[in-house]
């Protein structure tokens, strides 16, 4: 398979400042998915065109710039319909796909777990049903291969709407197991009184590095963004007579398309069911409130905004004093500074964790 080179592109109708940080995400998101970006073409504009998203004329400049840097791809910042994709694959002639798509795509490769995979599909399928009709053909145009065609949902764009809703009911099914599942489990662990605490973060906070330094859980972790998506849970130890079941959830990111709530609502309820959660942020990251909100306002969607929130800024050997400071006044008073890749503050980071849990 030729390797995929793009060009990306989107449209601002509100804060264009806003739109470049989106902009840089998006490119992180396709370097993870193994894409080279050669260009960006976007547009600021108080309407949306129907057809193609963007302006005509923005449409020509896109061809343009692919031309120019012999792409085969284009991706696009924002959500596009079917008839979107394929009046744009037919402009640009080459495969249009959207950042939903991309996430879709990282995600189908990272899920290593049946319950994961699962959960991928049922995201994938409930996306593409209503764009079935619209981006039919597209696909073959350009190859089914790449970007936007891998993992489980693959085969399913072959399916009518009718065989996909029936493919749906049944992964649902399927994924309820799981929850039952897991319902059982805590009942368990409830009954042994131990406590439940989930690690929660935008993506690439360092989440599965955190958890593998605490309880050595050999699980996978890399500087890209969703490294990891499986749920891993284990037993750790804070002191001699203090024990917790510590979770790592799957990242946070702005704008996570609408269709992914419900597919991953199983993995999350775990996070609503902790006696604690830690907030883990990229102390480097320079949107750092930003992504803050963003972890918050899901936690508020998932029903776990009260529960307990230890605040914990992770990455803090590449800081410096000042910016440390700074970081210090805007944070809720609870929060600590470490780092998991260089076990700097982690046994004050537990004892943080004793006094929040049983003090």
């Amino acid at each position: 398979m030729e390797k995929e080179i793009a060009v990306l592109f989107g449209l601002s109708q509100k804060n264009y400042d806003k739109e470049q940080i989106d902009i840089k995400e998006l490119e992180r998101l396709a370097e993870t998915a193994n894409i080279e970006v050669v260009g960006h073409v976007f547009q600021n504009a108080k309407e949306i065109n129907p057809a193609t998203l963007i302006g005509s004329g923005k449409v020509i400049e896109l061809c343009d710039e692919i031309n120019k840097k012999n792409a085969n791809l284009a991706i696009c910042n924002n959500e596009l319909s079917g008839s979107q994709i394929n009046n744009l694959s037919d402009a640009l002639n080459c495969k249009v796909i959207d950042r939903t798509t991309l996430i879709l795509d990282i995600f189908a490769k990272r899920a290593l777990s049946n319950e994961g995979k699962l959960q991928v599909e049922l995201a994938m399928l409930k996306y593409y049903l209503p764009r079935l009709s619209g981006i039919s053909g597209t696909s073959g145009r350009f190859g089914s291969g790449g970007v936007g065609m891998r993992g489980p949902g693959e085969t399913k764009l072959e399916l009518d709407k009718r065989k996909v809703k029936l493919q749906i009911n049944k992964l649902e099914n399927q994924i309820n197991k799981f929850k039952n599942e897991r319902s059982l489990r805590r009942k368990n662990r409830a009954n042994s009184n131990v406590k439940n605490v989930s690690i929660v973060g935008y993506t690439n906070a360092g989440k599965s590095t955190l958890l593998n330094l605490l309880t050595k859980a050999n699980v996978y972790a890399d500087d890209k963004l969703f490294a990891t998506l499986d749920t891993t849970t284990r037993n750790l130890w804070l002191d001699n007579n203090k024990q917790i079941v510590l979770t790592d959830t799957v990242g946070f990111i702005n704008n996570l398309p609408k269709s992914f709530t419900p597919a991953f609502s199983a993995t999350l309820e775990e996070v609503s069911m902790s006696d604690l959660i830690i907030h883990l942020i990229d102390a480097t990251d320079k949107n750092i409130e930003t992504n803050k909100k963003v972890v918050l306002e899901e936690l508020e969607k998932i029903g776990a905004i009260n529960i307990p929130i230890l605040t914990v800024y992770n990455k803090c050997d590449l800081l410096d004093k000042k910016q440390i400071n700074e970081i210090k006044n805007t944070s809720p008073k609870n929060s600590i500074f470490i780092s998991a890749k260089k076990n700097i503050n982690i046994e004050n980071f537990k004892i943080l964790i004793i006094k929040t849990l049983w003090q």
